[in-house]
């Protein structure tokens, strides 16, 4: 049997759905409830780059459901593909294996890990057992680690946000100057595509980011423009904001609307020739289209 060029997982998912329409052959592996160990060894590896984008998301499971999906089977998949012969093997992770917050400057991948919830530990443990079979192996890993993607249709906390803002109700985020990187479906398809080459250097992690952060002050005026309507904000200081959400059991999320949170693309742009090219605008624009369509 011969080898399709590209092994995916995660292929129905919203970043996997995007890579696979720009792909020339590949064979899906799905990696949820059931028989996944049989789908694994029922794969031809042979000459393959594996594109692992499947996980469990952001916040739903426990600290062992993380472990199992996004360490586990990474391990598992790795290994099997070492010994079938694969070439290379791309593994989508997080920023959030850098941490939550940026201050004075952000995320590079030659940062200590700190990630603080199980989703970013979860992906920090799949990075290492990854690369520990990989050494085993001797099969080439890229690690590519994206901050939040924005794409049509809109999903998790996007999703929510879009809800938020398609109403006349007025938002007290005009006092929000922070710093959140973002990254189009787009163009994080295009690095992972680089990063399957024969000419990007093996072992590397990569971060992929837009050059140009956004506050959620101007996120919501984007979003809110695009809806056709008015931004309609009001000041409140953050750790006002954070308090309050605190008392009502949501502190982490009003954290990733009040802080920063930003990473340094420069590695990837330059040893992958890779740049961002998706402005903040047209990708919104994207998204609110998709919502209005009932995507």
């Amino acid at each position: 049997m011969p080898a399709a060029p590209f092994v995916v997982t995660g292929a129905s998912g919203f970043v996997g759905g995007r890579l696979v329409r720009g792909l020339e052959g590949h064979q899906a592996i799905a990696l949820g409830a059931g028989d996944w160990r049989e789908r694994i060894d029922a794969t031809f590896f042979d000459g393959a780059v594996v594109m692992h984008l499947a996980a469990r998301a952001h916040r739903h499971g426990t600290d062992q459901q993380f472990a199992f999906d996004n360490v586990q089977k990474t391990r598992e998949l790795a290994r099997a593909a070492a010994r079938g012969g694969a070439r290379r093997f791309v593994f989508l992770s997080s920023i959030k294996v850098n941490g939550e917050e940026t201050t004075s400057r952000a995320f590079t991948p030659g940062d200590a890990p700190a990630p603080l919830d199980a989703y970013g530990r979860s992906k920090r443990d799949a990075e290492a057992a990854l690369h520990e079979e990989a050494r085993a192996q001797g099969m080439e890993v890229v690690v590519v680690r994206s901050p939040l993607v924005y794409g049509a249709p809109a999903k998790g906390h996007l999703a929510t946000l879009l809800r938020g803002c398609d109403n006349p109700w007025p938002l007290p985020f005009a006092a929000l100057a922070n710093r959140r990187s973002f990254i189009d479906v787009a163009d994080l398809c295009d690095a992972l595509l680089l990063c399957a080459s024969a000419r990007t250097p093996a072992g590397r992690t990569y971060l992929v980011a837009h050059r140009q952060p956004l506050s959620t002050r101007d996120l919501v005026t984007r979003v809110r423009a695009s809806l056709g309507r008015q931004p309609r904000l009001y000041a409140v200081t953050p750790r006002v904001l954070e308090a309050l959400a605190s008392a009502c059991g949501a502190g982490a999320t009003m954290r990733r609307l009040t802080r920063s949170l930003e990473a340094d693309p420069t590695l990837a742009e330059r040893e992958l020739g890779w740049q961002a090219r998706v402005d903040a605008r047209e990708s919104i624009e994207r998204m609110v289209q998709a919502w209005r369509e009932g995507a």
